[in-house]
């Protein structure tokens, strides 16, 4: 995303905190913003000519915004209005970092409604999984990443998979994830439930280990990379039998190879 668009979305991003914040009912507040948020992007997605309009930089924003007002003012709520009133009102490098900016907003509403409800970290370990076993199915993940298939098809198929699994926070963000993905549905995913542990003031370490953890050996790693890195660690666990024993452990682009398996490949490439 561009520097404009960046701006846009932390200056559109302090109003939605300010607005769920502020209202009693800040948790079915942001439900349904964020539910609102994804509409307005399918219809964005299905309208090449309006996509472009709301995002011209060129035209005033009194027009961008009367347009958006003309187009959903009746669809959705007036809160979500408000929001894509003040999105619209910036300047966006282009349509698709507008889209982008949508659907990052329509998910941190999403998000902060959990956290109202005290299911934010639930959303972020059953997203975590989600993502895991999707991406662990390859023709599950292709069926869908198909851009050609109907949009609401896929939701059924994945909606069939959680349905009664998973909270509806996270049902309502993994469909989102699946309309049209930007890449392979599981990163999409496992994007998502990142930025639910951000939203909690931590970073991630998917953590790959030949067994599932122990909880008192998640607590000592958490402890162990907490120091290492000076913030708050949450551990995404992903089981790999072919690592022997160990863990492998990935905190953004950094990796560190504790497993049996990575020590032995070393040891064989220095024998060569």
């Amino acid at each position: 995303m561009h520097a404009a668009s960046r701006e846009a979305l932390d200056q559109t991003r302090s109003e939605l905190e300010q607005t769920l914040a502020a209202n009693p009912s800040g948790g079915a507040t942001g439900a349904k913003v964020g539910q609102e948020l994804f509409e307005v992007v399918r219809v964005l997605e299905d309208n090449r000519a309006l996509r472009v309009s709301v995002a011209d930089t060129a035209a005033p924003v009194e027009a961008r915004q009367d347009l958006v007002r003309g187009v959903f003012g009746w669809k959705v709520d007036q809160t979500t209005l408000d929001l894509l009133l003040a999105a619209v009102s910036r300047d966006w490098s282009n349509p698709r970092e507008l889209r982008e900016g949508l659907i990052r907003l329509g998910r941190e509403a999403l998000l902060r409604s959990a956290d109202q409800q005290g299911q934010l970290q639930a959303v972020e370990d059953e997203l975590f999984r989600l993502g895991r076993i999707v991406a662990g199915d390859p023709q599950f993940e292709q069926l869908l990443a198909d851009r050609t298939a109907e949009a609401g098809a896929k939701r059924g198929l994945l909606a069939e998979v959680l349905y009664g699994k998973v909270t509806a926070v996270t049902e309502a963000l993994a469909s989102q994830a699946v309309d049209r993905p930007s890449g392979m549905p599981a990163d999409d995913i496992m994007e998502i439930s990142t930025q639910a542990a951000e939203l909690r003031g931590r970073s991630v370490a998917v953590v790959t280990s030949a067994e599932p953890l122990t909880e008192q050996q998640s607590d000592e790693l958490r402890a162990r990379l907490a120091t290492l890195y000076g913030r708050e660690i949450a551990i995404h666990n992903d089981v790999d039998q072919a690592l022997l024993g160990g863990v492998v452990v990935r905190v953004g682009d950094e990796i560190i190879d504790g497993s049996v398996a990575g020590r032995l490949d070393a040891m064989r490439r220095s024998l060569r």
